[in-house]
């Protein structure tokens, strides 16, 4: 009887371990460092996820074809899930990562930074925008009530700078006499965006004549947002949201003979895959992004046609950020004398002084020397985008 049980056990350890992919049995390659990735690679924001992915794989390509430092990727999926991130997390960490790239979008990164915080394992985002990732930054009250998390920092730009960075571009380059903001209050990447955008536009002295919310329940019917918008005579309407509900805007707009000039932040980047979507309906539209596929830099041009024969489609900002974040942390391990070897603990505590020193410096498709800060925040220029003839073109 003994036997048979603890057959009847073995089964259900294999059946276990292959349900949960990486949990037991798929441990990391000793002879090359450890990489997890977190993102949705399904759900409505798995064009952000599947993006990342795939800038990723090319980057670790690329390295693993120079010999010297080798390095392993695995890529899970959250569905841009909190909870499911976590699950994600604790699976890489059976797995045996040792760094962490991710996770890919704001909410579902809060919840596992707070993790990788605690367990010591160094992250880099390549898109998750919001302070509340890296901690340690005053809230609207003025009061830090999420302490740094010293390990965790971003290869996007934080939603503050984002807001920042886009009043001070409209606002330079005239692109609208009256605006209109349309925003989501119940996400923190939009509202986080927003509020910075609307105290850089006061300082400036922007003529800011509607602004306006939804939220994630009501996100399919913005009449009363652009009514308002309209009625105010705004020519231009700035929309720091994701593309989803910005194409719905877009289409609603349309559908009301009301055309003025769009100008988005990168949760924006992936409009003109939307299923359904009139494309013809995002010309002109703007956006600020680090990252323009048309340029014609040896690197960019390079990614842009290895992305397109492996995946068939032009990359987008995340995809460059998420090649960029991979070979920042290659460079740091090559600094850093880290190899499959080196316990996450010990690889977090060196890519952490590393980063923060002040001399380390990155050229990547996103920036020219990015260097981080003691906050976990990365310095590089955004890059004025419109889309023209169903594509994006640097302005």
């Amino acid at each position: 009887m003994k036997k048979i049980l603890s057959a009847a056990l073995a089964v259900l350890m294999i059946v276990t371990c292959a349900a949960v992919f990486t949990g037991c049995g798929a441990k990391a390659s000793p002879d090359k460092i450890s990489i997890g990735g977190i993102g949705p690679l399904t759900g409505d924001a798995a064009i952000y996820g599947t993006a990342v992915k795939y800038g990723a794989e090319i980057a670790v390509e690329e390295i693993n074809a120079l010999g010297g430092i080798q390095l392993e990727l695995n890529f899970q999926d959250d569905v841009h899930d909190a909870e499911k991130a976590v699950n994600a997390y604790n699976n890489l960490k059976d797995w045996g990562m040792q760094i962490l790239m991710g996770t890919v979008t704001t909410a579902p990164c809060i919840a596992v930074s707070s993790e990788a915080d605690a367990d010591n394992i160094f992250t880099l985002t390549p898109s998750a925008s919001s302070t509340d990732v890296l901690g340690g930054f005053p809230d609207a009250s003025g009061e830090v009530t999420i302490p740094r998390k010293d390990n965790i920092f971003q290869l996007c730009f934080t939603d503050p700078n984002q807001g920042l960075a886009s009043a001070q571009y409209i606002n330079d380059q005239k692109l609208g006499s009256k605006i209109a903001v349309i925003y989501n209050s119940s996400d923190v990447y939009s509202t986080g965006i927003y509020e910075k955008f609307a105290a850089k536009a006061k300082e400036l002295g922007m003529n800011v004549v509607s602004v306006t919310s939804f939220t994630n329940d009501t996100a399919n019917d913005f009449n009363v947002q652009l009514t308002e918008a309209k009625n105010a005579g705004a020519d231009l309407i700035f929309l720091p949201i994701y593309y989803t509900p910005a194409s719905l805007i877009l289409s609603q707009a349309n559908s009301m003979g009301y055309a003025p000039k769009f100008f988005g932040v990168d949760g924006m980047d992936g409009i003109l895959t939307v299923e359904g979507f009139d494309t013809s309906l995002a010309e002109g539209v703007m956006l600020l992004t680090p990252f323009v596929a048309d340029a014609q830099d040896e690197r960019t041009v390079k990614f842009v046609s290895t992305y397109k024969e492996k995946y068939g489609d032009v990359p987008n900002q995340f995809a460059a950020d998420a090649y960029d974040c991979v070979y920042a942390i290659y460079e740091a391990c090559q600094i850093a004398g880290i190899d499959g070897a080196t316990s996450a603990a010990d690889a977090c505590a060196k890519l952490t002084a590393i980063f923060t020193d002040g001399t380390f410096a990155v050229d990547g498709l996103t920036g020219e020397g990015m260097q981080w800060s003691a906050t976990g925040e990365v310095s590089k220029a955004p890059k004025g985008m419109v889309i023209k003839d169903g594509v994006y073109v640097g302005m």
